[in-house]
């Protein structure tokens, strides 16, 4: 038997042990409790979310049934109906508040990435004088929630001229401390040995940044992109923007869900309108938040 052979049977035999060795020591009985179990856990985390859709689908006697019933019996889209004629009929039309919304998603989601993203390459990959300092600046700036910093924050916007604009919404998220921080913790697990053997090769700063750095932390920034829709598609924009062409989707839902009783119907189908967006880019990114955070404290 040649050399070659014996090493092959070797590995064989040990990856049969090692098979062995992780075989859980659970009894049938212990794994269907345990998928019992989860299934549970998932059921309450999920609740949330099965109550609005299914109130969503209710008529307006199933909505105000009391005991209230969790799932509607005669499920109809009636609800959403109403929403988009009750929209129709506003003086501003639907499809704006659309685009104003998308917008300042888009373009204040494009901005936190490429401002985070570059900040976090030079303070991860670079030693400079007060780079420590800065970092610890942001991280510091992660404590403070926006009432703590709403008054600082207009009194700047409005010195710049830009209150009632979409700037007042776009540029101050291009500067999530968040954002920042996720990227500088998951670069620094990139390998600088990889970084130095592009510049051998004649790379200069922006092609290993955007052909090496990006796509090796590419679950970062899909987790970036995650929360910094989450938190612009939410923004009702009411502290800075005042002409009603201006305004926000999640404003003009809100203002109908705020209509008294005989919307109550039209407001259960605003808030599954409102969340359907954030929780679609979550499902589809899933495992690259899981990456994220299995991995961004881990250095080479």
């Amino acid at each position: 038997m040649s050399k070659k052979k014996k090493q092959e049977n070797v590995e064989k035999e040990y990856r049969k042990k090692l098979i062995k060795r992780r075989k859980p020591n659970r009894s049938i009985a212990g794994d269907i409790f345990l998928y019992l179990f989860l299934i549970l856990v998932a059921y309450i985390m999920a609740f949330p979310i099965i109550y609005a859709v299914n109130a969503a689908l209710k008529p307006l006697d199933e909505l105000f049934m009391f005991p209230p019933k969790i799932y509607a019996q005669n499920p109809t889209f009636d609800n959403f109906s109403d929403l988009f004629v009750t929209m129709g009929k506003s003086w501003v039309t639907f499809s704006r508040y659309l685009f104003n919304t998308v917008f300042i998603t888009a373009v204040g989601t494009g901005g936190c990435l490429v401002v985070a993203s570059m900040g976090a390459f030079v303070l991860a990959k670079y030693e400079f004088p007060g780079g420590k300092t800065f970092f610890k600046l942001v991280t510091v700036a992660m404590m403070f929630s926006f009432y703590v910093t709403a008054i600082p924050n207009y009194l700047i916007i409005n010195f710049f001229g830009w209150v009632d604009t979409y700037w007042a919404i776009v540029v101050p998220a291009f500067a999530m401390p968040m954002g920042l921080f996720l990227m500088k913790q998951f670069m620094e697990g990139l390998p600088t040995s990889l970084i130095e053997a592009a510049k051998i090769d004649g790379a200069n700063e922006w092609r290993v940044f955007s052909g090496i750095v990006m796509p090796n932390v590419k679950p970062a920034w899909m987790t970036l992109i995650i929360f910094s829709v989450q938190a612009l598609w939410n923004n009702k924009a009411s502290t800075f923007i005042y002409s009603e062409e201006r305004k926000t989707l999640v404003y003009a839902l809100q203002q109908i869900q705020s209509g008294g009783i005989a919307r109550t119907g039209q407001g259960a189908a605003v808030l599954v309108v409102v969340m359907v967006v954030p929780i679609a880019i979550f499902i589809f990114s899933e495992s690259q938040i899981l990456e994220t955070m299995a991995s961004s404290g881990l250095k080479d």
